[in-house]
């Protein structure tokens, strides 16, 4: 791993992010919008000894710098006042900027933080599909969306791949691919070990698949965000140039906030699309994150 590193960070960024590995994340919360406002919330939190910090360039989101007690289990929480979710985390959805009356599918769905922060941004109005390969994990998702108040939502317990045989078509996908989760270290240091270049090149297949699945369900017009808890560029940029090469009426689009450092345009001696340059990596050395990636792809009209 740390060897894979060198080769796109140099000795120094590595040292780096080694060393920001070991430091543990400060909590965030994001505002259910749904059922409260950010400054009730922050109110009612700070009566309870709790100090939140706003988060720049993400609404209604906020660092908890002084824990009163387990953010889990507070009444506030438990009403679905806010959901605990890492800041990388918010971007997805934010970043689509889903709108009320659109169609809009979340592939890989639960436990439901970003599907619920879809339904937040869609004012609840709209039609919100959920897509869940595993049954296991879909009490969890249905127990959050509950908690946080989504009516807009129907869940659909099939593999995502398969997308692309619905024969419909959608105004907005969010895919956070499943990946090996290597930016995930300072939330769960196992992560050093728990994986092999193996998981990497078989779960680089599965991503392709999932994104050639969802770019052949979008409207003319239509938005897909690409995203993973990886910052191994063969989960990434890897995966982007080789299902977006051959494709004539797709491209890539410039967000218009600049939340982390640019894509990877030439990794392991290859030189990928120009493009993407214009999606994003966050680093825990760097941004202060988890390791995270972003593209955001347009199907031309």
């Amino acid at each position: 791993m740390i060897e894979r590193y060198v080769e796109y960070l140099g000795v120094e960024g590595t040292k780096a992010l080694l060393e920001a590995n070991e430091k543990p994340l400060i909590p965030s919360i994001r505002t259910n919008t749904i059922k409260i406002s950010s400054e009730k919330l922050r109110n009612r939190l700070e009566k309870k000894d709790f100090q939140l910090k706003w988060i720049d360039r993400v609404p209604d989101a906020f660092l908890v710098t002084k824990e009163a007690s387990n953010l889990g289990s507070t009444h506030e929480y438990l009403f679905g006042y806010y959901y605990l979710q890492n800041v990388a985390s918010m971007l997805p959805a934010l970043i689509l900027d889903p709108q009320p009356g659109e169609i809009v599918v979340d592939m890989c769905a639960a436990p439901g933080s970003k599907s619920t922060q879809l339904a937040q941004l869609m004012n609840n109005e709209g039609t919100l599909v959920l897509i869940e390969k595993n049954a296991k994990r879909i009490p969890s998702l249905e127990l959050n969306l509950r908690r946080m108040g989504v009516k807009n939502a129907s869940i659909y317990n099939m593999d995502a791949v398969n997308l692309e045989k619905a024969n419909f078509f959608v105004d907005k996908i969010l895919l956070d691919a499943p990946c090996t989760g290597e930016g995930l270290i300072r939330q769960d240091p196992s992560r050093k070990t728990s994986k092999k270049f193996q998981d990497i090149i078989k779960l680089s297949e599965v991503q392709k698949r999932l994104l050639n699945a969802g770019l052949s369900a979008l409207k003319p017009g239509g938005k897909l965000i690409y995203s993973t808890c990886s910052i191994a560029f063969e989960e990434n940029e890897i995966v982007i140039d080789e299902v977006l090469r051959n494709k004539k009426n797709f491209k890539i689009k410039q967000l218009g906030v600049q939340y982390g450092s640019k894509g990877l345009v030439q990794v392991g001696g290859k030189k990928l699309l120009e493009d993407i340059r214009y999606s994003q990596r966050l680093y825990p050395h760097i941004q202060d994150s988890i390791g995270f990636y972003v593209c955001l792809i347009e199907r031309l009209k």
